[in-house]
């Protein structure tokens, strides 16, 4: 009597080999660590075969584990095909995404409202919070995409774009005038050393105004014009502005708006999403490059 593959445990099999570790498989296909090990146990045992070197910290395929997974991602393809096919794209499913505070407006939205019309049945899991806490999670295979605000380059990073770190405040507001400065700012803030580093070098007093894990907590006290903060150029909400400080505050440096994508995220709606956000940021990275038409003035 012919015996069948279970496509389930072909797909956890298969991502355990493509993450390297059960652990980070487990995160992306939202399942334990310890149903991703018997769905593997299971597979060998219907197979009388190891699959998987399990001696020392991480894991690897054996030589059987090997010829497996080449048909394995064959049968998972042939399986996804078929079902696309017959279900006229109708895809379905979800799809882990961060995204920093500070990074969420003004394009996130709009990569949303887009992938939904084209994806309907697809729910995108919206996660903001602060880029070490995405990096962590990333690497234990909770998302399957984040964005992150960093210095520098990391090389398993997609850099979509630069963006200066500024200074902000009330609408034409003076709070940035007062010494010690008065200063808001989020616990794990990224940009708060920086910050607080440029004030040092500059020999510049400053107290802390408000601190919070909440931006709109930080974004009400600077519109109330009692503080200042730090924020990307172009990411301030309309009812904040950049401060034209003329040299009285410090330089900043610029951040990196990085991209990462799992070794997991292989579908067409994933790559539909990041092809989303790397237009998005594209063009806004077309917009900020371009040169500005050059302002006449008529002789009075």
């Amino acid at each position: 009597m012919p015996r069948n593959l279970d496509l389930t445990a072909l797909r956890s099999f298969v991502a355990v080999a493509d993450s390297g570790g059960v652990t980070k498989a487990a995160g992306y296909l939202n399942l334990t660590q310890s149903a991703v090990s018997m769905q593997i146990k299971r597979l060998e045992e219907s197979l009388d075969v190891e699959l998987l070197n399990r001696a020392g910290r991480g894991v690897s395929l054996t030589s059987n584990g090997e010829q497996l997974v080449s048909y394995a991602r064959r049968m998972l393809r042939l399986n996804d095909e078929a079902i696309d096919r017959l279900t006229a794209h109708d895809f379905g499913g979800e799809i882990m995404l961060g995204v920093p505070h500070d990074i969420v407006y003004p394009h996130i939205p709009e990569v949303l409202r887009r992938f939904n019309a084209a994806f309907p049945r697809v729910r995108v899991n919206l996660v903001s919070s602060y880029s070490r806490a995405l990096l962590d999670q990333f690497a234990r295979g909770q998302f399957a995409m984040i964005l992150t605000t960093e210095l520098g380059h990391p090389d398993a990073a997609e850099v979509l774009m630069e963006k200066q770190l500024v200074w902000v405040g009330a609408e034409g507001g003076s709070c940035w005038r007062q010494r010690p400065l008065r200063f808001g700012s989020g616990r794990q803030c990224l940009f708060r050393s920086a910050g607080i580093r440029g004030l040092e070098r500059c020999g510049i007093s400053w107290e802390l105004a408000v601190e919070s894990e909440s931006d709109r907590t930080i974004e009400a006290t600077v519109r109330a014009d009692l503080a200042v903060a730090l924020m990307l150029e172009g990411t301030e909400p309309p009812f904040l502005e950049k401060i034209d400080h003329n040299g009285n505050l410090p330089d900043l440096p610029s951040y990196s708006i990085n991209l990462y994508v799992s070794d997991l995220a292989r579908g067409r709606a994933e790559e539909a999403l990041v092809d989303l956000v790397r237009q998005a940021f594209q063009s806004d990275r077309l917009t900020a490059s371009s040169p500005r038409p050059s302002q006449s003035s008529d002789a009075a």
